[in-house]
């Protein structure tokens, strides 16, 4: 176990020197950040980490950790914020600051849970191809719901991960997460035009956590990675320069 001085002593180093972790969202894999990966120009390891294994959001926190470097920046995408938030609640010696990127608070009610797993039970494992388009569609931009490359693209990572993936990611219990009580300087990113979350949603997120910045992307939708993933590494850096010591 180390001692204090040595606790100490790590959280003196910059957090833009530290290795960055990426987690991507609900159905989506570790390509959801090929564009975003370049354009950071980081000089530390990156590492992109899929949300598993594990069945609920503690054990796929534990799993991220076990994969992590000893000391790093944790950037988790929609449904990965959530599991974002658990490994800095669960190992906040480990995360020297959080990026939370089109996340929330919210959690589903007994009955959405019971819909959602009523729906999917409806469809057939053998033939599981992915979201479905038209739900992707409406997940973007107005200006890019047309993209039929774009959506594809979205589509494929669903595939990859197959029906199970989707049946586990769909019934994770996205309670009983920290917020409050977070200590690390945590930055929340938003999407103007994000139909699936609201303004509200972003600044309830930003004003739970003690000392979080907000910042807000315009000419995007939920997709934030794949639609502005310039502005978005533009923001991620710009902001880790100005956290002059980790915590």
């Amino acid at each position: 176990m180390k001692t204090m001085f040595e606790l100490n002593e790590e959280m003196k180093i910059p957090a833009a020197s530290l290795p960055l972790v990426l987690l991507p969202g609900y159905m989506l894999d570790e390509s959801l950040w090929d564009e975003v990966v370049p354009l950071l120009r980081w000089a530390a390891p990156i590492d992109r980490l899929p949300l598993g294994p594990g069945s609920t959001t503690e054990e796929i926190a534990r799993s991220v950790a076990q994969a992590a470097p000893e000391r790093f920046v944790l950037v988790g995408f929609s449904l990965g914020g959530y599991i974002a938030r658990k490994v800095a609640e669960l190992y906040p010696e480990r995360v020297a600051a959080l990026v939370l990127v089109a996340s929330s608070l919210e959690v589903d009610s007994a009955e959405r849970a019971k819909a959602k797993q009523d729906a999917i039970r409806a469809l057939d494992p053998s033939t599981f191809r992915g979201l479905s388009m038209g739900a992707i569609a409406q997940s973007l931009h107005p200006d890019r719901r047309g993209d039929r490359e774009l959506v594809t693209r979205i589509r494929e990572m669903g595939r990859r991960l197959g029906y199970e993936a989707l049946v586990l990611q769909s019934g994770l219990q996205r309670d009983g997460i920290a917020a409050a009580s977070l200590t690390c300087p945590t930055l929340v990113i938003g999407a103007a035009q994000d139909p699936l979350r609201s303004a509200q949603e972003t600044r309830e997120l930003a004003e739970a956590i003690p000392g979080a910045r907000l910042e807000v992307i315009e000419q995007s939708g939920h997709m934030l990675p794949l639609e502005q993933p310039g502005v978005l590494a533009a923001s991620i850096t710009a902001w880790l320069g100005t956290v002059g010591k980790a915590t």
